[in-house]
C-alpha cells in the first residue's frame, strides 16, 4: 500500500517502527552512556536527524569548495569514559600542563582528555556568586532548568543539519558556563580539549550563558598529536547574551595531523548586549567552522575576528553569517588567512538585514595572503538586504607576498625566512593584537612561526 493511501493508525505504526529502528542504531554505536533523561532524548532525536539528513555534497552553494565524499562518519569509534577522573596539573597531558604553565590569570579551568573530564576548577568566589561552570552531565542533574532553556536552541542552518546532528547524538563532553546578571568576571575562563584516541570521534560542547549585564571572557583550546589513524572533532557553541551583558569568546584550534575538525558556532546576542567572537585556526588537515551570529536586540554589537595560517595541503573553510533581526545593531567582521605549500582556505560570509531592522551598521572584510604559488584561497563575500536605511559593506582580497617589500627588507640584512616573518605578524597583527590572554596570543605566535621555519 503505498504510503498516502495507510490510515492514521498505519502511519503511525511505521513511525515507531522507523524511531525504534533509528534508537537501536544509536545504541549499538554509542554504548555505555548513561545520563539525565533530557540528554538522552536530545541524543535520540540527533541521531534521529543525522540519520535521516543527507551527507553535505559539493553540490551544494554552501559545501561547493569542500569535499565530504570520503567522510564517512560512521567509521570513527565515539570516545567514551568511565567516570571523569579528576588529577592534579601535574597529570594533565604535556601541551595542556605548557599552556595553563603560559598563562596563570584564569578565573577557572577545565581540562578534558578524550570523552573524560580530568581537571576541573572555578574560583571560590565566584561559586560564591552562583557563577555555574561545569560538564553538561552535571548541570543536567542539578540545574536542568538552565539547558531546557538554552540547550541547543540556536537555530541551525540547513547546510549544518547533518553534522549538528551527529554532534548531538555523539556527545562526548561539554560544559555550561552561567554567569547571573551583573557579576563581571575579570579574568578568563578556559577550557582544554586534549584528544589522541587515533581513530576515535570527539563530540564536545560549550553553552555559555551571560544574564544582564553580565561580563566574562571563555577560551576554548582543541589540541591533539599527530594521529597514526584518522580522527574526527565535532564541536557545537552557543552563546547567549542578555540585555547589556558583555561576551568575549575565543576558539583555539591547534589539532594534529589526522584530525578532521568541524565547528558549528551560534551566538545569540540580546538588546544592548556584546560579543567579541574570536577564531584562530592552524591545526588538523580539513577544518570547517561555520560562525553565526544572531542580532536580536536592538543595540546589539558583534565583532567577529579570525586568523588561519595553513601549510603542507591543509583546507581550511570558514562560513560566516551576521545575522541583523533587530534595528540600531552593528557587526563588523575582519577574517585573515595566509597560506603556504599546497595548502587552501575558502570564506564564505553573509550579512543578512532583515525587514524591520532599520539603522543596521555592518561591515565584513576577508584578506588572504599567498605565500606559495601552489596555495589557494576562494573568498565570497555577500550581502542580503531587507531594510532601507542601512550601512553594509563587504570586502575581500587575495594576493601573493609583495616582492617589493620583501626585497627592501632582504637588503636591510634579513633573511627572506626573517623577512615573511615580520610580513606575516604585520597582515595579522590587527586581529593577534585584539586576542585575549598574554599567554594564548605567546602559543598562537610560537605556532604561526614553526609554521614559516617549516616551509
Amino acid at each position: 500500500m503505498a504510503e498516502g493511501m495507510m490510515t492514521s493508525t498505519e502511519r503511525e505504526a511505521v513511525s515507531r517502527e522507523s524511531d525504534a529502528a533509528i534508537a537501536r542504531g544509536l545504541a549499538s554505536y554509542v554504548r555505555g552512556v548513561h545520563e539525565p533523561s533530557l540528554l538522552a532524548e536530545l541524543r535520540r532525536e540527533g541521531w534521529k536527524t543525522y540519520v535521516e539528513t543527507p551527507m553535505p555534497s559539493r553540490k551544494s552553494e554552501e559545501w561547493r569548495y569542500t569535499d565530504l565524499s570520503n567522510l564517512d562518519p560512521e567509521s570513527f569509534t565515539p570516545v567514551s569514559c568511565e567516570g571523569d577522573r579528576v588529577k592534579s596539573i601535574a597529570d594533565l597531558p604535556a601541551p595542556v600542563r605548557r599552556a595553563l604553565a603560559s598563562d596563570r590569570e584564569r578565573a577557572g579551568v577545565l581540562a578534558r582528555h578524550n570523552g573524560c573530564v580530568e581537571h576541573l576548577h572555578l574560583d571560590e568566589t565566584l561559586q560564591a556568586k552562583g557563577v555555574i561552570y561545569a560538564p553538561l552531565l552535571d548541570v543536567a542533574e542539578d540545574h536542568p532548568e538552565i539547558l531546557e532553556k538554552f540547550l541547543f536552541q540556536s537555530g541551525v542552518a540547513p547546510m549544518e543539519k547533518k553534522l549538528w546532528g551527529l554532534h548531538t547524538a555523539l556527545l562526548s563532553g561539554g560544559y555550561v558556563l552561567y554567569v547571573p546578571a551583573g557579576i563581571q568576571i575579570e579574568r578568563p575562563i578556559h577550557a582544554f580539549r586534549y584528544l589522541d584516541e587515533a581513530g576515535g570521534v570527539l563530540s564536545t560542547h560549550s553553552l555559555i550563558i551571560a544574564e544582564a549585564g553580565a561580563r566574562v571572557t571563555c577560551i576554548d583550546e582543541y589540541v591533539s598529536p599527530d594521529m597514526e589513524q584518522e580522527s574526527l572533532s565535532l564541536n557545537g557553541v552557543e552563546i547567549f547574551g542578555a540585555e547589556g551583558a558583555t561576551v568575549s569568546y575565543l576558539a583555539l584550534q591547534q589539532f594534529g595531523r589526522g584530525v578532521k575538525h568541524f565547528s558549528m558556532q551560534h551566538s545569540n546576542t540580546g538588546r544592548d548586549s556584546t560579543l567579541n567572537g574570536f577564531n584562530v585556526t592552524l591545526g588538523a588537515d580539513l577544518a570547517r567552522a561555520d560562525v553565526t551570529s544572531h542580532l536580536e536586540g536592538e543595540g546589539a554589537r558583534s565583532e567577529m575576528l579570525a586568523l588561519w595560517f595553513g601549510d603542507r595541503d591543509q583546507h581550511f573553510d570558514h562560513h560566516t553569517l551576521q545575522n541583523h533581526e533587530a534595528p540600531s545593531a552593528h557587526s563588523d567582521l575582519l577574517y585573515k588567512g595566509a597560506l603556504t605549500a599546497q595548502s587552501k582556505s575558502v570564506f564564505r560570509g553573509l550579512i543578512r538585514v532583515a525587514e524591520g531592522a532599520q539603522l543596521t551598521d555592518a561591515y565584513q572584510t576577508n584578506r588572504n595572503l599567498l605565500l606559495s604559488p601552489d596555495a589557494s584561497a576562494v573568498t565570497l563575500p555577500n550581502l542580503e538586504i531587507g531594510a532601507d536605511d542601512v550601512r553594509c559593506s563587504h570586502g575581500a582580497t587575495v594576493g601573493q607576498v609583495d616582492d617589493t617589500m620583501l626585497f627592501y627588507l632582504m637588503s636591510r640584512g634579513l633573511s627572506r625566512e626573517q623577512s615573511e616573518r615580520l610580513l606575516v605578524f604585520g597582515f595579522f597583527d590587527e586581529v593577534l593584537g585584539r586576542v585575549p590572554g598574554e599567554g594564548v596570543r605567546t602559543r598562537i605566535r610560537e605556532s604561526i612561526e614553526a609554521k614559516i621555519q617549516g616551509q
